[in-house]
């Protein structure tokens, strides 16, 4: 996929060291598998994932996907270098009371963070939906949130009706719901719209978000890999690989019935899949493999880390989150 680059104001000029490159106006997001973002390489190169959707199909999202003409999850890294808008997204029952298919319920792989990193993570115990709008009035919606340090490694669930908010200092591979619905509570005094009405009546006081309990690597997969389960949920699930060496991983679609995302957080691989060119890809890029592709390999060169992400396509528990 073609990295789609968003402006935002509390981005930055440098990437690194996800992208080694400057941008002339600060960038707060990369979108990897939006709908409008685009193939790279081979004989769909320009589609829109949009169009390839419409087209292919569950040939395409595969049969766990909830909607057979839209591709399923989005795939981004964010930049924080300022504090991201206080904000809130709505789970499906409040999204479908307005209109739209589902919610938006994500989860944050903290890819690098500094020391000291943080992150608004709900309303602190206690503190009601009321209480909240009446601290947003008078300027100290920060202090109604529930601050959590952030380190490289952590993986954090975002449940749909969780106020949230980003601090600066951290790169986050984000994987969430394909939905952009949000509501803007709070932005610190920048003039850009607040949707105070529709988000505090999406507002859950009590969510089950928060940093997810770390999970051992699995010993081998019937593939024989080594995967580090990071977060399984409803509606998405993501693991980590770290092959070093040249080391190979061999996956199978009969794993999973969805289409499947690899994101490269380090170092560079190149995947193989019978009838298709090589497709090399290195840290910051993803690789959208069809559900249809019977089975692929990664092979690192000569390393490389790698998140894959997946529609689970049953109903799963939400994760088991730990306190900070």
């Amino acid at each position: 996929m073609t990295p789609l680059f968003d402006p935002r104001p509390w981005g930055t000029y440098d990437l690194s060291p996800i992208y080694p490159r400057q941008f002339k106006e600060k960038i707060g997001e990369s979108w990897l598998t939006g709908d409008h973002c685009k193939v790279q390489n081979g004989p769909l190169a320009g589609k829109s994932l949009a169009e390839l959707a419409s087209q292919y199909k569950r040939a395409l999202v595969g049969d766990a996907s909830p909607d057979e003409s839209r591709f399923p999850l989005l795939a981004k890294f964010l930049f924080p270098h300022e504090k991201l808008s206080v904000q809130v997204h709505p789970d499906d029952a409040a999204a479908r009371a307005m209109g739209q298919p589902w919610g938006k319920t994500e989860c944050w792989y903290v890819a690098h963070a500094n020391p000291g990193a943080e992150i608004g993570l709900g309303l602190k115990p206690g503190v009601t939906v009321a209480q909240f709008a009446e601290a947003i009035g008078e300027n100290r919606a920060e202090e109604s949130l529930n601050w959590i340090k952030v380190f490289a490694g952590d993986m954090i669930y975002v449940a749909g009706g969780t106020v949230h908010t980003l601090g600066p200092g951290s790169i986050i591979m984000e994987t969430q719901q394909q939905s952009d619905i949000t509501f803007r509570l709070y932005d610190y005094g920048r003039p850009r719209e607040l949707h105070l009405q529709q988000g505090l009546r999406v507002i859950k006081e009590k969510v089950k978000s928060g940093k997810v309990k770390p999970r051992p690597f699995v010993d081998m997969d019937r593939n024989g890999n080594h995967p580090h389960p990071l977060v399984a949920s409803t509606y998405f699930a993501v693991q980590r690989f770290d092959l070093e060496r040249g080391e190979v991983s061999e996956f199978s679609a009969r794993d999973h019935s969805s289409v499947q995302i690899v994101v490269a957080i380090d170092g560079a691989g190149v995947l193989h899949a019978p009838d298709c060119e090589p497709v090399h890809f290195s840290r910051g890029d993803a690789v959208v493999v069809p559900a249809t592709v019977a089975q692929f390999r990664i092979q690192a060169q000569p390393q490389v880390h790698f998140l894959k992400s997946f529609v689970p396509g049953v109903p799963l528990p939400e994760p088991e989150i730990v306190s900070d």
